[in-house]
């Protein structure tokens, strides 16, 4: 099946990043293999092609906003469900070694056929609750930044993140809102786990009217050993 890559190039050339046209063949695959598996198991809503390029595939990559990740370093994705942002940051960025991380065992399998049939190198998707793997002797302060797509307020999100990030690194949230409110409940959970609210951008997807928000936390020192809390604490008791 053909396909008109027309807006999806010039919104990567908007966003100053340049594929190539096997790369452009990796992100058709990955679509072609999330609609197959999306039949028989719940990997996303958004199934239109140009919907998918736009609202998965560009806002993944969109990170380049944020942070220079032309350099070889160590990303982990929390929760990354059907591949996002991890994947799409791979294909177009081939330099970062990358953890995929997802609780649901199903998904996982999802994403080592997505690695398998693109032929990735230097990443990896692991199956386990955040709290888990950030366990000492695990992977626990082991990556230069940690991202994250998942729904859940700031001050959640940061006990299953920030764990993971070395002193010195970065974890860095999607999210499609100004964080006003949110932040200021989160900015006590985020200093006693280690981090330092460091910014906020702010930006529309090229060619859409989408509103999208970084946010970057600086992990200032290590995270405490008690934190992550224990399986599902962190979202049904926030740090406050």
């Amino acid at each position: 099946m053909s396909y008109d890559l027309t807006k999806f190039k010039s919104m990567t050339e908007q966003l100053g990043i340049e594929l190539t046209d096997n790369q452009y063949e990796q992100f058709i695959k990955y679509y072609e293999m999330l609609i197959k598996w999306n039949e028989v198991m719940n990997l996303t809503a958004i199934t239109e092609f140009d919907e998918v390029i736009v609202k998965h595939f560009v806002d993944s990559i969109s990170l380049i906003k944020a942070i220079d990740i032309t350099k070889k370093i160590e990303i982990i994705d929390i929760g990354t469900g059907a591949g996002f942002p991890g994947i799409p940051l791979k294909i177009a960025y081939p330099n970062l070694k990358i953890t995929l991380l997802d609780s649901l065992n199903k998904r996982v399998g999802f994403l080592n056929e997505v690695i398998n049939e693109l032929e990735l190198k230097d990443i990896e998707a692991l199956h386990g609750r955040a709290e888990d793997y950030a366990k000492a002797g695990q992977l626990r302060e082991k990556y230069d930044l940690c991202v994250s797509r998942a729904v859940a307020n700031l001050a959640t999100l940061s006990e299953y993140c920030l764990p993971y990030v070395k002193v010195g690194g970065k974890f860095i949230s999607y999210k499609s809102e100004k964080l006003s409110e949110e932040l200021a409940v989160a900015e006590k959970a985020i200093g006693i786990l280690g981090g330092k609210i460091n910014t906020q951008i702010e930006f529309v997807l090229p060619e859409t009217e989408i509103y999208r928000t970084f946010m970057i936390i600086d992990k200032k020192k290590e995270t405490p050993k008690k934190y992550p809390r224990k399986a599902g604490t962190p979202s049904k008791d926030p740090l406050k």
